[in-house]
């Protein structure tokens, strides 16, 4: 994907944590202006710590950017405390759907207007704007977030992040946990505020079949490198892809956990 005019685009950087060990190597992804991209890769590829550095999140796990750069708008982000990236319109929600537990949905939905300055009325119409995108919120706003379902604080999740009337925002993981049904549902969602709202989305996820039926464009991690990218059309109708991550092969389905690791890297990385 090309960097002309990508809203966010970082790179070629490093993470290394505890100042000794390097997570992530030359990674490099641009997302455009309303788009939707996927980030995709197994469990310990790198997807969270890619999101965490994008949104200036290391820190408080002692992990660095110590090469490469990120930039949000034209602007570097580095030097910006987690706060002022959420303020320029950047925001992640978190893998897990960490909520305040203790508090109800609608409260929690409003704590994703701490940054906003702009009254009551406008915050008070982008929280109706939020039930009409979520409406079994709505019907659960009163409910205590920790014992609502694992669906209802996913969804409160991304609610409190439009709260911030976000540019785009990094969903980690959305899938994780939850039933396909619901799934299909949130992907749906995210979508239609794609397409309705113009927010964009960097979508790290291992559920890849869903991912790029979705996004437009994907990148795909390996051991904290970038292995292969490029449209979710070409990636779907990928060979590699398709017997790796999609679970099809020219001879039928195959387990992935059936295809040694070597052979993986022998045809992307040779």
């Amino acid at each position: 994907m090309t960097e002309l005019g990508a809203l966010l685009s970082v790179n070629n950087i490093e993470v290394i944590y505890n100042h000794v060990i390097l997570v992530l190597k030359g990674v490099s992804l641009q997302v455009q202006e309303a788009g939707i991209v996927a980030l995709l890769g197994g469990n310990g590829a790198g997807k969270t710590t890619t999101l965490k550095a994008i949104s200036n999140l290391l820190r408080a796990e002692r992990g660095e950017v110590t090469k490469g750069s990120i930039t949000f708008g034209g602007e570097h982000t580095d030097a910006l405390d987690a706060a002022a990236v959420v303020r320029r319109g950047l925001i992640q929600v978190m893998e897990g759907r960490h909520c305040f537990a203790h508090l109800t949905v609608e409260e929690n939905l409003l704590t994703g207007a701490y940054t906003r300055h702009d009254g009551r009325a406008r915050i008070a119409d982008d929280l109706d704007k939020v039930y009409s995108y979520f409406p079994r919120l709505k019907t659960r706003r009163h409910a205590i977030a920790g014992y609502t379902s694992g669906g209802e604080q996913q969804m409160t999740a991304i609610g409190r992040a439009l709260m911030s009337r976000p540019k785009m925002i990094l969903l980690d993981e959305p899938s994780l946990g939850l039933a396909p049904q619901l799934v299909e549902e949130i992907f749906a969602i995210v979508g239609r505020l794609n397409e309705n709202e113009r927010v964009g989305f960097l979508v790290a996820e291992q559920n890849t079949n869903i991912a790029l039926r979705h996004a437009r464009y994907g990148y795909i991690l390996e051991n904290g490198r970038i292995v292969m990218d490029g449209t979710a059309a070409e990636l779907r109708s990928n060979e590699d892809v398709k017997e790796f991550y999609l679970g099809l092969s020219a001879t039928g389905r195959k387990s992935y956990r059936d295809v040694k690791h070597y052979r993986r890297r022998k045809r992307w990385l040779a």
